[in-house]
């Protein structure tokens, strides 16, 4: 990191990097409704149309779940709705809670999440049950959510509104994502990056709650 300004503040994506997660577990629950199409998630129609829509707040669930139907040609109550759009979501392992609350002795960290309200209701229960916090903003200095925002990544907008509420330095702080469309857009801000791939970890970025000076950012 010898080329970098010091990090002082992180940035978290949540699904893939705090949270486990699996599309293919939704296509196969809404296999079992009566929908067949395993490319539904990349479809243009429904990604920007329904799916993005939700998470930038515009649809309430009500409407998203209406849309669904149609969009589906199904007939599922509400429940079998989210059942199925829920299905993608696995567990946040307790050592990622441990490795937050650990960095957070030595960074300001964030949370920044395209997600949605189906999916928000989901997984602040189980923080709450699990690991003890009410909301996320215990666990993190502030997290953000893209459909309270009405924004979301790759958007440069939803990075210029998080560092100007804090008045962070975009060269002194770190976003981790899992997604490289997102990664680019924050790096074209003067954000540093790290682009999250699997076989790696959150924890492997850390040693004792502070970054590894070896660590190669981007």
């Amino acid at each position: 990191m010898a080329n970098f300004q010091p990090i002082r503040n992180i940035i978290f994506d949540f699904g893939g990097v705090v949270l486990d997660i699996d599309p293919i577990q939704t296509l196969n629950e809404l296999k079992k409704l009566g929908f067949e199409d395993d490319e539904l998630l990349e479809d243009p129609a429904f990604k920007e149309g329904i799916m993005n829509k939700f998470e930038r707040g515009i649809l309430t669930p009500e409407t998203f779940r209406k849309k669904v139907r149609d969009f589906l040609g199904i007939d599922a109550c509400d429940q079998e709705i989210d059942d199925a759009w829920n299905a993608l979501l696995l567990d946040i392992p307790k050592e990622r809670i441990a490795v937050i609350e650990q960095a957070k002795q030595h960074y300001n960290v964030f949370l920044l999440s395209n997600s949605n309200e189906i999916h928000y209701d989901v997984y602040v229960r189980d923080l709450q049950l699990r690991f003890g916090y009410r909301e996320f903003d215990q666990l993190f200095d502030k997290a953000y959510f893209s459909f309270d925002l009405h924004l979301s990544k790759p958007n440069p907008e939803i990075f210029e509104f998080v560092l100007d509420q804090h008045k962070l330095v975009p060269e002194q702080t770190l976003f981790i994502d899992d997604t490289l469309e997102h990664i680019e857009s924050a790096r074209s801000l003067g954000l540093q990056t790290f682009h999250l791939q699997k076989p790696t970890r959150v924890r492997d970025l850390f040693t004792e709650g502070k970054l590894k000076e070896d660590l190669k950012l981007s």
